[in-house]
């Protein structure tokens, strides 16, 4: 007589509380994957086969598979905190080693980069100065919380209709402080380089050709040249006939002696009208910006860390990338909500998110344990019945044997 089965179910149910065990005592862990206890018999072969009747000795514990299966996604108020809503892991920096976690939980360590509580540096794809993603090998992601540098402006785009029925001023030349000396003008803030903001205004006067506007400009209140800064001519539809952008760009002075100055700016009236209308503005923009300070930034479905800055400005400031692996129970588990590559997992797969068999991120939210903690307590049922059952088959066999000693 053998003990050999009751003992091996008593381990393999052991076993199996064990992985219950850690899915109960997980099911409140974020980027927790619950782990199954698989098995598999046990026959003793002979050197020379067994027959189809041979009684098996047991069981194992064949391999505790992990289910890599989507947990729920909580919503949270920290806007570091990312969710991977479909396949892939965070690719982690730590100390040097890469590892890979589903648990999104991020802050900023004292350096700027994007941290794990257990102090791994999340990568992905850094930017340069212009904003533009170095798309190599995913370096640690930081926040650059530097001012934004100014640009300045080198470009105005104007669209108006101008009043056809508009009549020519009485008074001439053209002077910007007699409003009786032009008909219309309007006022945009220009910048510098080094970003100080000042008003670039510009006057329209009617001449007496049909179809011809004159354009003067000034700058914070002093007229830039006397001859106008360019003509503009329509046809008898109301249509600008004149080439856009000017080819003679506007010199403007700074109003800052440190600043270059003067600084030349293009105009382009592209879409501008005479129709039989009141005057009006449709657009007017240009291309400047004084600096800005980092208030705050998000993170994008595709991994896009954008900063939004004081100066109503955004700049990408990097992209976070996600990595798969062909086989992930293959992964190496190191505690911390970590895993390590291995031969059996395969090789990385890096891509940005919602690429290829990667899933999205969702920012200010984070994957919660898929542990069906309901399930979990009725397998826990099961599995004490079994180690129980296994008990008794021991008892039985104990039994058996008493009663052959005891044979006289």
């Amino acid at each position: 007589m053998s003990f050999q089965q009751g003992l091996s179910g008593l381990n393999a149910a052991a076993k199996n509380l064990d992985v219950i065990g850690n899915n109960v005592a997980n099911s409140s862990t974020v980027g927790f994957k619950q782990s199954q206890a698989q098995f598999a018999d046990v026959y003793a072969n002979s050197l020379t086969g067994s027959g189809g009747s041979g009684v098996g000795i047991g069981t194992k514990v064949a391999q505790v598979a992990q289910q890599f299966t989507q947990g729920n996604i909580t919503a949270t108020n920290n806007p570091l905190d990312m969710a991977i809503n479909g396949g892939g892991f965070f690719r982690m920096d730590n100390n040097g080693e890469v590892t890979y976690q589903r648990n999104g939980q991020f802050q900023l360590d004292r350096m700027g980069f994007i941290v794990s509580p257990t102090g791994a540096k999340l990568t992905g794809y850094t930017a340069n100065a212009s904003g533009a993603l170095l798309t190599g090998a995913p370096t640690s992601l930081s926040i650059n919380t530097a001012d934004l540098m100014p640009q300045i402006t080198t470009g105005v785009n104007a669209v108006l209709n101008l009043d056809s029925g508009s009549a020519v001023p009485a008074t001439t030349p053209f002077d910007m402080a007699n409003p009786d000396t032009f008909n219309h003008s309007t006022a945009v803030s220009v910048y510098d380089s080094l970003g100080n903001s000042q008003t670039l205004q510009t006057f329209y006067v009617k001449t007496a050709n049909p179809g011809e506007w004159e354009v003067y400009a000034a700058s914070d209140g002093t007229q830039i040249g006397a001859a106008p800064v360019a003509t503009l001519d329509f046809d008898t539809s109301g249509i600008l006939m004149t080439a856009m952008p000017l080819a003679t760009p506007v010199a403007v002075p700074a109003t800052a002696s440190s600043a270059t100055t003067p600084f030349d700016v293009t105009f382009d009236f592209s879409g501008t009208t005479q129709f039989g209308s009141a005057f009006s503005v449709n657009t007017l923009s240009q291309d400047g910006y004084t600096s800005g300070r980092l208030a705050g930034f998000s993170i994008g479905a595709d991994g896009m860390v954008l900063g939004r800055y004081t100066n109503g400005q955004s700049e990408v400031l990097g992209q976070v990338v996600l990595a798969n692996f062909a086989n992930p129970n293959g992964l190496q588990q190191l505690g911390n909500n970590m895993w390590a590559e291995t031969s059996t997992s395969g090789n990385p797969l890096i891509g940005i998110p919602s690429s290829g068999s990667l899933g999205v991120l969702q920012s200010s939210a984070v994957e919660d344990s898929n542990v069906d903690l309901t399930a979990e307590l009725v397998n826990m049922i099961t599995a004490q019945r079994v180690y129980q059952a296994n008990a008794q088959t021991i008892k039985a066999q104990d039994a058996v044997m008493q009663t052959l000693v005891n044979l006289r």
